[in-house]
């Protein structure tokens, strides 16, 4: 897990790539790496954070044997012990996943990517051609944003803030904030919230050559999952799905560094434990981590210690404290470079912390399965209704935004936007919607950030795309029956778990967010509402109507808080 950063083209220099590696040490302090190509049109620089083969043979960039490819790559390539048997007689120099996909973009060229089973963003750049190949994985696990200028010359960066640190200039895109304002869409499209900066779609994959960008998709889920449904008996397709499990975790436990797990009181946790004690047996003892808010309301560490009860794997507390909300949130907002998910993330956050202070480098998290098995309550009602709606949002009744309160100039500025339906069922679709637009790119966000900002690496072994191509194809029945979801997915969770254990509830979130923004963050949240009333975003908000919703909101008119979150952040972000 790393940073990397990339300028191409006439109209760039060595400090503008040094000033962006420096912007993102974070990302990976246990080394920096620059390179140059003799041309003067190409740099690439890496922030190395050691994970596989931790000698300097692994550092980055990195070149392939005689040095007409050079890599800078963020992310892992889980089954890259396969793949170097595979190309046994390449010259290899290291032991690293990394050398192992310049071997494979040798061997294979482009075509490689099919190859891999990891997380990943990468740039290649190839001195014979002069020319650059950078991809993201399936799911946009690992990131990657990019500015081309007017004169064709590229900036590619794992931040935004790299960008920043290299020169290009930091101005609000306004279509991306209405889009956010009014309707509570972000990250469902290439658009960042910065003008001129894009981040390249997951499954996308780029080129650059002399002053020349072209992008295409090298990987769809609903084209490798296909239309039809999938007809085996339900026990073949459980033995199936349960091997790629074990196996998607297995890989997931190939480091040269600690890993832990990340646990909380449902049926994903549940699942994600059991697989680890089919991989690593009953005697395995990661450290487990669980973060909370002491709030019994939405804490699930009853769950939690039930479930552990009988192993031997620690039980590590995270705790976030109301106190330290302001000025964490100020932190995370400075790694984020967009807006993020609340309280939630600030919690998430504090589970990384505590991760890098007890040793563990690597987490293990279960990100994934309500989207693959249709785990959210709207997928039932969408699915018994016939109508389905993109704003839908988890638990809540009302409406999560509030366009009343924006300018009707600034209003009009949002784009419409219509996911596609790839498939004949409605569930599927809004399974699609969900891994490809909404949910997961949201989530894969906010928690590449958080992690990164405590240097350590966030494994997600549910986002393995043959779990979700098999999962995919499933007919209805196998997810939703009877007011009950994710219905092959617990009979397989009661294989790995036997014991009779109880499971917390499906919700939006577990944090008071409503409650501590009424209550102890007040003050706080006023604050920061009245500098976004009065900062660069001030004249797409109508001040008067923000405060007298907010008035409403404190005396408890409402069930959800994301139009207030909405503004606070528009308030730490103009601080930034």
């Amino acid at each position: 897990m790393c940073g990397i950063a990339g300028l191409f083209g006439n109209n760039w220099n060595q400090a503008q790539l040094a000033a962006a590696v420096g912007s993102q040490r974070h990302r990976g302090p246990d080394a920096d790496g620059v390179w140059f190509s003799p041309s003067k049109r190409a740099g690439l620089g890496h922030n190395r954070l050691s994970i596989i083969d931790l000698s300097e043979a692994g550092r980055q960039p990195m070149s392939n044997h005689d040095g007409w490819l050079q890599i800078a790559f963020n992310g892992e390539i889980y089954n890259y012990l396969e793949l170097r048997a595979e190309l046994s007689d390449y010259p290899f120099r290291s032991h690293s996943d990394t050398e192992v996909i310049l071997a494979a973009y040798e061997r294979w060229g482009e075509r490689c990517l099919d190859r891999l089973i990891g997380m990943f963003a990468l740039l290649i750049w190839d001195e014979r051609e002069q020319k650059l190949f950078a991809a993201r994985d399936r799911f946009g696990i690992k990131p990657l944003n990019y500015h081309l200028k007017a004169d064709g010359s590229l900036a590619i960066a794992s931040e935004i803030k790299a960008l920043f640190a290299a020169g290009v200039a930091a101005e609000p895109d306004e279509i991306a904030w209405a889009n956010y304002l009014n309707a509570g869409l972000y990250d469902h499209s290439p658009r960042t919230f910065w003008r001129g900066i894009n981040s390249l779609p997951a499954g996308f994959c780029l080129t650059w050559q002399a002053g020349e960008m072209s992008i295409s998709r090298w990987y769809d889920l609903s084209e490798r999952s296909g239309k039809a449904f999938d007809q085996r008996h339900e026990a073949e397709v459980r033995e199936e799905y349960l091997a790629l499990l074990k196996d998607s975790v297995r890989l997931r436990f190939r480091s040269d560094v600690p890993v832990g797990i990340n646990l909380s009181g449902g049926l994903d946790s549940s699942t994600l434990l059991g697989l680890v004690h089919a991989v690593q047996g009953a005697e395995s003892d990661v450290k487990a981590f669980t973060f909370v808010t002491g709030d019994a309301n939405y804490d699930e560490l009853p769950w939690v210690r039930q479930m552990l009860s009988r192993t031997n794997h620690p039980s590590v507390v995270c705790k976030l404290n109301v106190g330290e909300i302001p000025h964490l949130a100020e932190s995370v907002q400075r790694h984020q470079d967009e807006p993020f998910g609340g309280l939630p993330t600030l919690a998430y956050a504090c589970v990384f912390e505590r991760a890098r202070q007890e040793g563990v480098i690597v987490l293990l998290d279960g990100q994934g399965m309500d989207e693959q098995w249709a785990g959210y309550d709207y997928y039932q009602t969408a699915v018994a209704s016939g109508c389905g709606s993109v704003g839908v949002v988890q638990g809540t009744k009302d409406r999560p935004v509030k366009p009343e309160c924006l300018q009707l100039e600034f209003r009009g500025l949002a784009e419409e936007f219509r996911a596609p339906q790839p498939f004949s069922d409605r569930l599927r679709n809004l399974q699609y919607r969900d891994a490809v637009f909404t949910k997961i790119p949201r989530a894969l966000r906010f928690n590449d950030r958080i992690s990164m900002r405590a240097s350590t690496e966030l494994r997600e072994p549910f986002l393995d795309h043959r779990l979700f191509e098999l999962a995919l194809r499933q007919p209805p029945e196998r997810k939703l029956r009877d007011g009950a979801s994710k219905l092959l997915l617990r009979n397989i969770a009661a294989e790995l778990m036997p014991q009779k254990l109880s499971e917390a509830s499906k919700r939006p979130v577990q944090t008071p967010q409503r409650e501590w923004l009424r209550g102890e963050l007040r003050d706080w949240a006023a604050a920061q509402i009245e500098i976004a009333l009065h900062g660069w975003g001030a004249s797409w908000l109508d001040a008067k109507a923000v405060r007298a919703v907010w008035q409403q909101y404190l005396a408890g008119e409402g069930d959800n808080s994301f139009y207030v979150w909405q503004w606070i952040n528009l308030g730490l972000m103009n601080q930034q």
